[in-house]
This record gives structure tokens, C-alpha cells and sequence, in this order.
């Protein structure tokens, strides 16, 4: 299993799978382990039925017993529309077709919307753990506005057997705090209804493209998950850091943005992936929140990218990969392989935590 690990990583091999963390050392943060529930979630203030859907979560799929999560996510066909989303491979169309991808992906959840969801959960619900993805930014609107509003309500979620619900926040936005109060009442009733609860921790504002795109900067994207675990997240979904800086890059010049200590830079993060995804552990209350990174879009290079992702998350302290679009936009065989490409990652006991 390394052998093929260390080959999709080419001549970064030793780069990524060497590499020692020494701003936050592994032995200040909260590891996933197969004890998760007990170690963890046990000691919180969440309730025996939220516990027990977890258990199932963490206790489905190639990753049962690992403490490692590998969940498909596909609400694409709102978030960026079903044609431009399934076109590839229009039998995602049929919502069926999404749930077996995942059940024979080996994936301990699918997340999708109230209507994929709902049209076979008579079917599925038993036989994988349903995350209701219960806000979504629809692109109909003319021109285009980026706003998450709610499709549903939690109880719809509840009655049809979801063992968690997921929601997006774009934090950054001018709609943030409608979203925080929206998303922060959503949980503590998914939680009252003894669901886990995901939360999509995406900034958004067109200010945070300067020199860069700081959308994906440690800094910003880790005080995002720290905004996310505040409202009690179970776990948190973020997209993998690519640079950092960006509360100095809003600092400049006139303007003043947010609240920064230089240390984040110098002593908490280095310019290393793995470093960068630390920081966002981290603010994940060290980890005792686990976080799980996105997969992103589907490209020529899909298998390498993913097991390089992977390989980010695990050594860094993270719980996982959420990745859809590189899996359900190619034939189901090649989908699957994917699927378990990611997870022999999480399996493979030569890929320690940095």
C-alpha cells in the first residue's frame, strides 16, 4: 500500500511523508483513534442519540474502527447546476445512483440534499448514514448572488433516518451572520433530535482575492473552523489551505481588518502543507473537533491529487476527505477505486501523524 503512495506522490515522496510538524507538535493535539466516541464525544454535552449516530458514522464503510471518516459529498446539482455537475456522467441524475456510489465506495456517509436523500430513503437510509446537506447557494437567481439559504427543516432531516445533517456558512460574507444564527439554531435542534451535525466552513468575499487568493489561507480558513466548532460543530469541513497571510494582506495599507498575532506565522505555521492544515487542526479545539478536508474539482490528475490530499490531512491531525466531484464525475468502477484510493491512505499504517 505505501509502494503505491509513495509512487502517486512521485518526487515529493519524502517531502510529504518525512516531514516533522515542530510548530504544533502531534502530541498536543487530539488524534482520531478508533476510541473517538469515548475519547472525545463522550466527554461533550451531546446526548446519548447523537453519540449512537456518530458511533454509526464512524462505524460504517473501509474506515469502520479507524477514527477516519471518508464521506461522499454530492449537492452539486444546486451548488453548481446538474448539467454542469452530471453532464460527464449523467447517470448521477438518478439519486440512486449517488447513495451506491458510496455504499460500494466503501464511504462512511453520503451527503446530499432533502430531495436526493428523501427520494430513496426508504431503501438507503438503513444501509449507509444519510448527512442532509441542509442550505445551499442556488445559482438560478439573475444575476448570480452567493448566499446559503435553507431548502428544508430539521425535522424533515430527523423523519427520514438521517444520522447527521450538514450546512454551509460562508464566513467573510455580508450574509455570514444570518448564517451563524441560522446554522447555530439548525444544529442545537439536530442535536436535540440526537443528530451529528457537519459544518462547511467556506469564507466568500471578493476582498479576500488580492495578490492571492486568501479564500484558501491558513490564517483565515483556520479562524473560520474556529467559528464553526464554536456553534458545535461535530466536525468540520474545510478546504485544504494553499498559503497564508491573509489577515497581514487585509492589514495593508488603509485598511484593518480582523485580529493577528505575528507568532501564527513564525511559531504556529510554516509555509508546508502540512504545517498550514495544522493550524487548522488546531483551531478545530486542537483537534477534539475533527476536521475533514474537501476533495475539490475533478481535473486529469484525480488520483494523484487525491492521494496527496490525503496524505495532507492524515499527517497533519485530520479526520478525513469529503470529496465528491472526483469521484461521481467518471464511470462508478473508476469511482470506486478512487474512493478506496483515498481511504488506503487512512488504512495505510506507514502514513503516520507529522
Amino acid at each position: 500500500m505505501i509502494h503505491r503512495i509513495t509512487e502517486a506522490l512521485g518526487d515529493k515522496s519524502a517531502y510529504y511523508l518525512e516531514h516533522t510538524c515542530t510548530t504544533i507538535p502531534k502530541d498536543t493535539i487530539h488524534r482520531p483513534s478508533p476510541h473517538v466516541i469515548d475519547n472525545i464525544y463522550a466527554k461533550t454535552d451531546r446526548n446519548n442519540r447523537v453519540l449512537n449516530n456518530l458511533g454509526r458514522l464512524f462505524g460504517t464503510g473501509r474506515l469502520a474502527g479507524t477514527g477516519y471518516v471518508s464521506i461522499l459529498p454530492v449537492d452539486q446539482g444546486i451548488e453548481h447546476s446538474a448539467g454542469a455537475s452530471f453532464a460527464k456522467n449523467p447517470a448521477y441524475f438518478d439519486p440512486a445512483n449517488i447513495v451506491e456510489l458510496a455504499i460500494e465506495g466503501g464511504c462512511n456517509a453520503v451527503a446530499s440534499t432533502y430531495g436526493v436523500l428523501g427520494s430513496v430513503a426508504r431503501t438507503y437510509a438503513h444501509r449507509i448514514p444519510f448527512v442532509v446537506k441542509i442550505n445551499h447557494n442556488q445559482l438560478l437567481t439573475y444575476p448570480n448572488t452567493f448566499d446559503q439559504v435553507l431548502f428544508g427543516t430539521i425535522r424533515q432531516a430527523h423523519d427520514m433516518g438521517a444520522a447527521a445533517v450538514g450546512a454551509t456558512i460562508y464566513f467573510g460574507s455580508p450574509e455570514s451572520n444570518r448564517q451563524i444564527v441560522e446554522i447555530a439554531e439548525a444544529f442545537a435542534m439536530a442535536h436535540d433530535l440526537g443528530m451529528a451535525t457537519i459544518l462547511w466552513c467556506y469564507l466568500r468575499n471578493s476582498a479576500f482575492k488580492k495578490d492571492k487568493d486568501y479564500h484558501v489561507a491558513a490564517d483565515l480558513t483556520g479562524q473560520a473552523n474556529h467559528l464553526g466548532v464554536t456553534i458545535e460543530a461535530d466536525i468540520i469541513k474545510q478546504k485544504l489551505p494553499e498559503n497564508n497571510g491573509g489577515f497581514l494582506a487585509l492589514n495593508s495599507g488603509d485598511s484593518s481588518y480582523g485580529k493577528l498575532d505575528k507568532r501564527m506565522y513564525s511559531e504556529l505555521a510554516t509555509d508546508h502543507p502540512i504545517d498550514l492544515t495544522r493550524y487548522q487542526v488546531a483551531n478545530c479545539y486542537m483537534g477534539r473537533i475533527g476536521l475533514i478536508n474537501s476533495g475539490g474539482p475533478s481535473g486529469s490528475n484525480d488520483f494523484a491529487e487525491a492521494i496527496t490530499t490525503a496524505v495532507i490531512n492524515k499527517r497533519a491531525g485530520g479526520m478525513g476527505l469529503i470529496s465528491g466531484r472526483k469521484a461521481f464525475q467518471r464511470p462508478m468502477a473508476e469511482g470506486v477505486q478512487l474512493l478506496h484510493t483515498i481511504q488506503d491512505v487512512y488504512l495505510c499504517d506507514d502514513v503516520t501523524v507529522a
